[in-house]
């Protein structure tokens, strides 16, 4: 897999945003979105947001690194769910990513280059990845690039249109609304604050 790959699936999901709807409701505590009746709970989140935090430190430029990702937590969550939407596409599809086709992507990616390359650069995409979350996002695109050639460039939306309603996306408005213009998250919201909230306090838990 090749950045250009990357890049062109980033922008086939932004062209897929007028098609893609969920809607907005209030989540239990704990809880960073449903997807599909399924939680993606705040504990989870947090601890792809730790592991990428970690790895930055590590990596001998994490100031500069963590400086360009100041809203990490929503962008882990964003791509978790649009994960989601994909895996549900391609089960219905009947399309599935093996572990070998991971692996192999894997071993494309990094070349004739180390592991530890691979992971320098993992870091410096426009989602960085930790170490451990680079077979998930290999498998994010390989799961894309498997509804693209199955259903084509000008039919590939309609099956993420589908699998997206049929999911019933909720996102916890302490990470935002989730916008299906821009298939990710929008400025944070706290509906369930009340008017004795004053304007200059920050919500609780935020």
């Amino acid at each position: 897999m090749h950045r250009r790959t990357a890049i062109s699936v980033s922008a086939a999901l932004l062209l897929a945003a007028p098609l893609l709807s969920a809607c907005s409701g209030g989540t239990r505590p704990g809880t960073a979105a449903v997807v599909g009746g399924e939680r993606i709970t705040t504990s989870a989140l947090q601890a792809q947001v730790n592991d990428v935090r970690a790895a930055q430190d590590r990596s001998g430029a994490g100031a500069q690194l963590i400086g360009a990702t100041p809203q990490l937590e929503r962008v882990k969550l964003g791509r978790m769910i649009q994960l989601r939407i994909l895996e549900k596409a391609a089960d219905d599809a009947g399309i599935s990513v093996s572990t070998k086709d991971v692996e192999d992507a894997r071993k494309a990616r990094q070349g004739n280059g180390t592991a530890a390359a691979l992971e320098l650069s993992a870091l410096q995409n426009r989602i960085p990845l930790a170490p451990g979350q680079i077979d998930d996002d290999l498998r994010f695109q390989l799961l894309f690039a498997k509804i693209t050639e199955r259903f084509g460039q000008d039919k590939f939306l309609e099956p993420l249109a589908k699998a997206a309603e049929q999911l019933h996306i909720e996102v916890n408005p302490r990470y935002g609304a989730w916008d299906a213009q821009q298939i990710g998250l929008g400025q944070a919201q706290t509906p369930w604050i009340t008017q004795r909230t004053q304007a200059d306090q920050p919500p609780a838990g935020a």
